[in-house]
């Protein structure tokens, strides 16, 4: 596999004459590299992806008109994003025009958006669930779009009432939309696109077993085609190779070293060394749905220091996993963790642990609810979380391990394998 990466590197050096089979010899190495029996091991995942129907996101739209009910909220307003996604299979760019889906607890649906992306819209419309049951509304370049979108509400008999905005919303269009219709409450629609979203489906919960499987089983192969002497592009690379085996897109930062110790990691050159900590995290998508997993672990033999505080945070993983079930407050599965780590020495508060334990996951990699001190929020069955302890010792070394899981009738499980030593981070 060539990157674009090595792409431009071909156009800049090639001229010097540093090519090895038509590759710059870097990027001959990585190539080579990538092709490590471990990876070339990988059997692709996608014939196992059922994808989300029709039904289903109905069956969603309904329940948003449960929650609008619920919350006296007479219309919801989401722009391109997860949430338009979620409901109606809609991929939208967003862009400084206004495109936006409007929801109102009754009445028919509309899509606001400009006169030249008619077609698109009604091509995605087409096969959506609301082929049957949505308006577009168009606007060309020199007309006010938000004027359309107090005409679509005032139409279905909101000419006061509340509007939920979605809230990753673009200011600029929340306010447009607020000045053109004064009458009406802006607030977050939040209660109720969250408020479906935290509970996952069955076919959801597949889904995200889905994706962290994949994304363990292209950790694990990575694991063991890396050699000292490496850089933390050659595992990206690696990483890179591996998703393209397993059949999906995926992400990876990699941290090698001090870099460890910062939670996001460094843009500094590092290069992996026997006994040097490396940190790989990110995830992959598959049919929408995300996964989220951090390994932490070392090439050949680890020091005392390292197994300790591997071992530290490894307990306070799984003291969470125990804390978290339905009634628990979200934020005693973060107290469950801290604990560990605090009583240990790795105190107090967010000294070394420096972040919340988790957040949730589904079609965003973070999304609501989050396991954080002062959320008081009480768990539900099918809840999804990053379950993600770490201690980070500037000048040292980092240990974060991470896998997701999701809160059952009584507990609480991962989707993925424990990781049981930073020597052995797979159980091989």
């Amino acid at each position: 596999m060539i990157s674009r990466r090595d792409v431009l590197k071909i156009s800049t050096v090639a001229a010097a004459g540093s090519l090895v089979n038509g590759l710059p010899v870097d990027a001959q190495q990585r190539v080579e590299r990538a092709a490590a029996p471990s990876v070339e091991a990988l059997k692709s995942l996608r014939d196992q992806v059922v994808p989300i129907s029709n039904e289903e996101r109905q069956q969603r739209i309904e329940r948003a008109r449960e929650l609008m009910r619920n919350n006296k909220i007479a219309a919801i307003l989401m722009i391109g994003g997860t949430s338009l996604v979620y409901y109606t299979n809609i991929r939208w760019w967003n862009s400084e025009r206004l495109g936006a889906l409007v929801l109102p607890v009754k009445g028919r649906a509309y899509f606001v958006a400009p006169a030249f992306e008619r077609d698109r819209l009604h091509e995605q419309l087409a096969a959506g669930p609301l082929a049957d049951s949505a308006d577009v509304l168009t606007w060309q370049e020199n007309e006010d779009p938000y004027k359309l979108v107090a005409q679509g509400l005032s139409e279905r008999g909101i000419r006061s009432g509340t509007l939920g905005i979605e809230e990753r919303t673009t200011f600029v269009f929340s306010d447009g939309v607020g000045n053109a219709a004064p009458a009406v409450k802006v607030v977050s629609a939040t209660p109720v696109t969250a408020g479906c979203r935290m509970h996952k489906s069955a076919h959801e919960l597949q889904l995200m077993k889905l994706a962290n499987t994949a994304t363990w089983q292209v950790y694990r192969a990575v694991y063991h085609a890396l050699k000292p002497g490496m850089t933390q592009h050659d595992c990206e690379n690696l990483i890179d190779a591996a998703y393209q085996r397993v059949g999906f897109r995926g992400d990876a930062s990699v941290m090698v070293g001090e870099s460890t110790a910062n939670p996001h990691g460094s843009l500094a050159p590092q290069v992996i060394k026997e006994g040097t900590p490396i940190m790989i995290d990110d995830g992959c998508d598959v049919e929408g749905y995300k996964s989220d997993i951090t390994r932490t672990f070392v090439l050949g033999k680890a020091g005392d220091e390292q197994k300790r505080v591997f071992d530290i945070v490894r307990r306070a993983q799984k003291a969470a996993l125990a804390a978290a079930r339905p009634g628990a407050p979200a934020e005693s599965v973060d107290e469950a963790a801290r604990k560990v780590i605090v009583d240990a020495g790795f105190g107090p508060g967010f000294k070394y642990f420096s972040h919340r334990l988790g957040h949730g996951i589904g079609m965003d990699g973070h999304e609501w609810p989050y396991l954080v001190p002062g959320n008081k929020m009480p768990l539900e069955k099918d809840m999804t979380f990053s379950d993600e302890p770490g201690i980070y010792q500037p000048g040292k070394f980092g240990v974060r391990i991470e896998d997701d899981m999701y809160v059952t009738e009584n507990g609480a499980e991962l989707f993925s394998p424990e990781s049981p030593s930073i020597e052995n981070p797979f159980g091989d």
